[in-house]
């Protein structure tokens, strides 16, 4: 087995690969990763193969000592031929590791791609890095909707199917838009306001990701009458699983219930196209929960599922 460092030349093996992997994701494409400014990071991408055959993937960039999976994206990690088995699983960790250490890399981090993204799920993956010396840095909770229900308001805890219907009742419709600029500007208000933080993205990159991904990033916004009250940016992350990437309302709006809404639309609209989960992120941070976040989305029929970060010191 051997730890290659990426070229450019890989670059069609690379993306092929990553859409036949156990679980590989829009965050690991090289298209997406390639979004960034070509100053923000240093990319120090790596393409495990055993026998010539590439089995594995490993997408970070430097910086200082550390090499990062990954800076510009949600998450990162290993992303694993599918069927690979136990001990082929640990032996692509022992090279990877390795390879670092020849290096003098002092540290790996890397946010691995949670659970309900893989096509065949095991956890070979963990226990791989645990044997390996990684230990964990942080265990978010990242906040999943099955999508097996043909009509999400039946599996609605009570008081959300009672504002999704108040929603409607006061004619707020749901639709897909290309209005990126009126979301951003609720998107920004709203962080400022709840958090005094700005989103992940300025307007300029997500239009950028929007022509990037024009099939795979979608606003769903919620109007009531011309006025749009809301809206939620997702990410078609694989055949798999959507992510609400950007969840926000208008506040001054927040009685007609648009999120709500936006949530029954956008379930049914992923369940009607084969998807299987409805990713709505995190509702931790730092590992300290946001508990009033977690109930509202629980309320509708979340349950929550670990997105790990470790690390391992060389």
């Amino acid at each position: 087995m051997e730890v290659y460092k990426f070229t450019e030349k890989d670059s069609k093996q690379w993306e092929a690969f990553v859409t036949t992997a156990n679980n590989g994701t829009i965050f690991h494409s090289l298209r997406f990763l390639g979004y960034h400014p070509k100053r923000r990071f240093k990319n120090h991408h790596l393409i495990i193969k055993d026998r010539g055959r590439t089995i594995a993937l490993f997408p970070a960039v430097v910086q200082d000592k550390t090499i990062i999976s990954h800076k510009g994206a949600s998450y990162g990690g290993f992303v694993l031929q599918d069927g690979l088995g136990i001990h082929t699983t640990y032996l692509a960790v022992e090279n990877l590791v390795a390879y670092l250490k020849n290096r003098n890399y002092k540290k790996v981090i890397l946010t691995q791609t949670p659970l309900i993204y893989y096509r065949n799920p095991h956890q070979y993956l963990d226990f791989a890095l645990l044997k390996n010396g990684f230990t964990y840095l942080k265990r978010e909770v990242t906040a999943v909707i099955p999508m097996d229900a043909a009509d999400p308001l039946l599996t609605f805890h009570a008081d959300a199917r009672r504002s999704t219907k108040k929603a409607l009742r006061e004619g707020v419709r749901v639709g897909i838009s290309d209005d990126f600029s009126t979301f951003y500007k609720i998107l920004k208000q709203n962080l400022g306001m709840r958090h005094n933080v700005s989103p992940t993205h300025t307007l300029r990159e997500l239009k950028k990701l929007k022509k990037l991904y024009p099939e795979d990033i979608i606003l769903f916004a919620a109007h009531r009458k011309s006025r749009m009250l809301g809206g939620i940016v997702i990410f078609i992350t694989n055949p798999r699983v959507i992510l609400a990437f950007y969840i926000s309302h208008d506040n001054n709006y927040q009685a007609y219930r648009p999120v709500n809404l936006l949530f029954y639309e956008v379930l049914k609209w992923g369940h009607n196209r084969g998807f299987k989960y409805l990713d709505l992120g995190t509702f931790t941070l730092n590992m300290e929960p946001n508990w009033g976040l977690g109930r509202f989305k629980e309320n509708h029929n979340a349950r929550g599922f670990l997105r790990d970060t470790y690390e391992c010191k060389l």
